[in-house]
């Protein structure tokens, strides 16, 4: 009755969208980043036992411009927070933050002025990892989620992100001097 009938075995159909977001849920590439004792536990998301293969996502980039999957696994301390954003920034579009542990998610017991408390608040996280430290289990229920994220995701989403942000020429930028002459003195 319809075009499924007419076609030879063997054919597909799909939307372009769908196979897109099909590809980019089955081959997350993270990167290669730990900070404190949760990294142990992403590592060991990889042996044997646990096979983060599972996810096409067994291969850790080393470099941003190859990943697009920042996994924050410890605490953030203040000076280490300018270069996480630094690393997220040069990740290509689009790429997904996993906050693992508690320390990432929230400062963990680490309630003083050296940790910030919750990466979120200087990336965009998409799914909190529970735990002190949490299992490679539960970063693998993570990477199901984040999964489950990645295939409803529309090309829509990315064009209004970016229309939304601003583009600022050098001209736009006021100079120097100005900006000293409005301040009192």
């Amino acid at each position: 009755m319809g075009l499924e009938d007419k076609l030879p075995e063997g054919i597909v159909t799909t939307t372009l969208e769908s196979l897109v977001n099909w590809g980019r849920a089955n081959s997350t590439w993270p990167l290669l980043f730990g900070l404190a004792c949760c990294a142990m536990e992403m590592i060991a998301a990889s042996d044997p036992r646990n096979d983060i293969g599972r996810y096409g996502a067994e291969i850790m980039r080393a470099s941003p411009r190859q990943a697009d999957l920042m996994i924050v696994s410890g605490r953030v301390a203040n000076k280490m927070a300018p270069v996480i954003k630094r690393i997220y920034d040069q990740m290509l579009e689009p790429k997904w933050v996993i906050a693992m542990g508690i320390c990432a998610s929230a400062g963990g017991p680490f309630n003083n002025y050296a940790i910030i408390q919750g990466v979120d608040k200087i990336l965009p996280v998409d799914v909190y990892v529970p735990g002190c430290p949490p299992r490679p289990e539960a970063l693998l229920f993570a990477l199901d989620k984040l999964r489950d994220k990645q295939r409803k995701e529309t090309f829509a989403q990315y064009y209004r992100a970016e229309a939304a942000e601003p583009f600022v020429r050098p001209d736009d930028i006021a100079p120097l001097e100005s900006l000293r002459a409005k301040q009192p003195a």
